[in-house]
């Protein structure tokens, strides 16, 4: 299984880069638009927030789903019994947000949701026709005015020896969103699952941006662009004594949008959070 790199500035970015998105359900691109020093600055100064005693006045809103989920309350993935290793924050541009954090994240969260549109516009044109009909309205337009879309601050923690048996960083799942955009990651350990059940690293060079399907796309693309399993790994040796900052948005349609005959998005959405043990 191979996760193609592409130049994002190459004249067949969009055709490459769709189509390792179509055989692998991931694909990672280099030379993007996306500024790096800010992806680095957000890392450090949401590491030093996580670290502090600032976090509990933001604990999650079950109602909003906004806010610090903290690693008592984290996510179990679909299909396991174990919690993930990780704590993370919830931003959306209407929800609550650290004001010292505020500037950075709302700036990221705008450029990461316009290569988001622009990539989702790639996927649209490369799109066969005979799939794309199934689209109950282009792609671009499903996320028009979306509410929904989540920026997720993410931090899994140093390893102490006394984590539940079978538990990592987190567990093999796919994403419920259309797109995911994902600077790499201060430290390595995602990994995709190939066709054949075996398991592969993600290229994380730093500077990177690794973008893979999520499920609705997968239902409204009728299977066409795949949602490829994937995990983050326990670390070992001296990685085990070090945070693990990620950076994922998660690009969401507006509630309305109907994904196929069996879903709109805020079905699957409710549905999914239901499984993952976040929402009652």
């Amino acid at each position: 299984m191979q996760v193609k790199v592409v130049d994002y500035r190459a004249a067949d970015a969009a055709e490459q880069f769709t189509r390792s998105l179509h055989e692998t359900g991931f694909g990672v691109l280099s030379n993007h638009p996306i500024q790096q020093s800010l992806v680095e600055k957000i890392y450090a100064d949401w590491l030093a927030f996580f670290n502090g005693d600032e976090k509990a006045p933001y604990a999650f809103s079950p109602e909003t789903q906004d806010g610090w989920f903290s690693t008592e309350i984290s996510e179990t993935a679909k299909g396991h019994t174990q919690k993930d290793i990780k704590e993370y924050f919830h931003i959306y541009p209407w929800g609550r947000i650290p004001p010292q954090l505020k500037a950075d994240a709302m700036s990221y969260y705008k450029q990461a949701n316009q290569l988001a549109a622009e990539l989702l516009s790639w996927v649209e044109k490369y799109t066969p026709p005979e799939i794309a009909r199934h689209y109950r309205e282009p792609l671009s337009n499903m996320i028009k005015d979306s509410r929904q879309t989540l920026l997720r601050v993410l931090r899994y923690p140093p390893l102490t020896g006394k984590e539940p048996a079978g538990s990592i960083r987190a567990a093999a799942h796919g994403d419920i969103n259309l797109l995911t955009i994902l600077p790499a990651a201060n430290e390595p350990g995602l990994q995709v699952q190939g066709k054949d059940g075996s398991w592969h690293d993600v290229p994380c060079d730093f500077g990177t941006l690794t973008i893979n399907i999520g499920d609705m796309l997968q239902e409204a693309s009728q299977g066409y662009y795949p949602s490829t399993q994937h995990r983050v790994m326990n670390p070992t040796g001296e990685g085990a004594k070090r945070s693990r900052v990620s950076l994922p948005l998660f690009l969401h349609p507006r509630p309305e949008v109907v994904l196929s005959d069996r879903y709109t998005a805020d079905a699957y959405l409710q549905e999914r959070l239901r499984e993952l043990g976040v929402k009652m």
